[in-house]
């Protein structure tokens, strides 16, 4: 084998690994979202989860895309971790079709129609098809699917190119030799996993294992633990999605590589006890792409039918290897909870229904206060796990919104009482407040995380005054939430007053900082962290104010927001200015 054989080996390679890529991208973007749409509702049941974890990963021919995709629904709360255990088997078995497709290249006949079905046949059509949709067409539809078409054309030309160029290594006998070397199961195993996590595709791998058939010197034996060991690879790539997620996404990815090694353990244990007694004669002979292709479906079917009956084990285990905290557990739980309650069939009874409404979307405002808690707590010494508690509480509260507004929205068509109606446009326009000051309070977190990676630290007097902001804000915090849970239409009038209190605590800390800057006690990038972080409390405030006055306007029925804070200041002059001069004395700066 010459250097130019070489040569176009690589390039063969290098079309077949682009190709795969170019496939599976553009099968994606025809899929139009529907697929992250279907693993998101229709993972109920283990079994069901199987199917549809092969199903999408069939289409989108890429288990790790599917894999990875899973860790992100957990991590986002979408799917729940015991539902993921039966889509992330199923994707293994998805997977296999890629090395059926890759087996067609080994078909030998002179029969007309035997000889279409060959992809270096019918991919040059294909190419062509493809190529004249990406050329003349502009609409998006189209240009997906020919990309697909040419992805396709590429993968398999690569495919031909690379096994062509390795055939003349069937004469090399350094080649043979080496081969015998991996007909040791472990040398196997980690040579299919080390291949498979640098290029972190298994049917990328297993395509490249089909062409090597070609030179006639990859036995069976040769080619089964290398399959094994491609399996446990391609767990890589969804280890490293699970990188910076929470705790129930990475143990999503660790259930995917517990599963290919338990799989794979089992399976060669067995395979070669077997293999002891009856002696299996075709290990021995060369092996071709179609029997690459049934020895890993077969591998992956074996593992699933294996392991999907214990899958509450693989979650315990998964438990066992990233540790639960309370705070963590006690979120999930409620959480789940809370959606279970807002069941469909409540809507032929409006008044159960929103008083389940009720229950979950004052959760919702207990996750939003306790992010900001969690957050200001940072400023007496950053804590990661504290800063990553108020991250995952911040997507709790955005999957209260989610789930909440589609809940009410559906409520709206539904023959509610005067009052009932009142409290849905309420909710309506609350649950976004709440959501916004989640946000806030994640980045109030990211303010003291970036402090504590620059080694920065705020002056005593600085952290004096904040200290006070931040009480007035717990304050204005605690008020609302009592004028929402209360429906105490007289206390909107304290979070009013205590607002105007807090205008003046904002602008009074921005201009002490300065005077601290032109004394040299104080940096010009310490004073863009407090003017972030004061920023952040003012919107919190303002947030607690639409809240307050939300109840006062849709219990009055007046929907015209503009001027009414004002209003509410001048209905009562003298009961507003008597709370505004006890918070602007309670709240006084030192």
């Amino acid at each position: 084998m010459d250097f130019f054989s070489i040569l176009t080996m690589i390039g063969g390679l290098a079309l077949f690994l682009y190709g795969m890529h170019v496939l599976g991208d553009g099968l994606s973007k025809a899929s139009g979202g529907r697929m992250e749409q279907i693993l998101e509702k229709l993972t109920s049941g283990r079994l069901k989860g199987v199917l549809l974890g092969a199903g999408v990963t069939a289409v989108i021919q890429s288990s790790s895309a599917t894999t990875v995709m899973v860790v992100g629904f957990v991590n986002s709360g979408i799917m729940k971790l015991s539902n993921a255990i039966g889509v992330i088997m199923g994707a293994n078995i998805g997977t296999t079709i890629t090395s059926w497709l890759l087996g067609l290249t080994g078909i030998e006949s002179d029969n007309f129609f035997m000889q279409l079905l060959k992809p270096t046949s019918f991919s040059p059509i294909l190419a062509i098809v493809g190529v004249g949709f990406l050329l003349f067409s502009k609409k998006d539809k189209y240009r997906n699917v020919a990309t697909v078409m040419i992805g396709f054309a590429v993968l398999m030309f690569g495919m031909d190119t690379m096994s062509g160029a390795v055939k003349p290594l069937a004469d090399v006998p350094e080649f043979r030799n080496l081969l015998l070397v991996f007909s040791n199961p472990i040398l196997g195993m980690l040579a299919g996993l080390v291949l498979t996590a640098i290029i972190q595709s298994s049917s990328a791998s297993v395509g490249i294992l089909q062409a090597l058939c070609a030179t006639g010197s990859v036995p069976y034996a040769t080619a089964l633990p290398i399959i094994m060991g491609q399996n446990i690879g391609t767990c890589v790539t969804a280890l490293l999605s699970a990188v910076g997620t929470s705790k129930n996404a990475k143990r999503a990815a660790v259930i995917h590589l517990y599963f290919n090694i338990i799989g794979t353990v089992a399976f060669m244990i067995l395979f070669y006890l077997l293999h002891a007694v009856v002696d299996f004669a075709f290990m021995g002979q060369p092996a071709e792409p179609f029997g690459i292709a049934l020895i890993h479906s077969i591998f992956n079917i074996f593992a699933t039918c294996l392991l999907l009956p214990f899958s509450s084990g693989l979650e315990k285990l998964a438990y066992l290897t990233i540790k639960e905290d309370v705070s963590e557990h006690v979120s999930v739980r409620y959480i789940d909870e809370d959606i279970k309650v807002l069941d469909s069939r409540f809507m032929n009874n409006p008044p159960v229904a929103m008083e389940q409404c009720r229950r979950v979307i004052f959760h919702m405002a207990d996750a939003a206060k306790e992010s900001y808690n969690k957050a200001v707590s940072l400023i007496d010494g950053y804590e990661e796990e504290v800063a990553l508690n108020v991250v995952q509480l911040e997507k709790d509260v955005d999957r209260y919104e989610d789930v909440l507004g589609t809940y009410l929205l559906k409520l709206t068509g539904r023959e509610l009482s005067e009052h009932d109606s009142q409290s849905l446009t309420l909710y309506l326009h609350s649950i976004g407040d709440f959501e916004r000051i989640s946000d806030h309070a994640v980045s109030i977190a990211m303010s003291y995380e970036e402090m504590m990676h620059k080694e920065m630290r705020f002056s005593n007097k600085a952290q004096e005054e904040l200290a006070v902001f931040t009480r007035a804000i717990q304050q204005i915090i605690d008020s609302s939430l009592k004028v929402f849970r209360e429906e105490d239409t007289d206390l909107a009038y304290e979070v009013e007053a205590l607002q105007a209190v807090i205008e003046e605590l904002s602008v009074e800390v921005r201009k002490r900082h300065v005077k601290r800057l032109r004394k040299g006690k104080c940096t010009i990038e310490l004073g863009f962290l407090l003017s972030d972080i004061v920023t952040s409390y003012e919107r919190i405030a303002a947030h607690c104010v639409h809240i307050a006055v939300n109840l006062v306007q849709v219990r009055e029925d007046s929907l015209e927001m503009h001027g009414y804070n004002e209003e509410i200041r001048e209905r009562d002059r003298e009961k507003f200015r008597a709370l505004y001069d006890r918070y602007l004395q309670e709240y006084a700066l030192p």
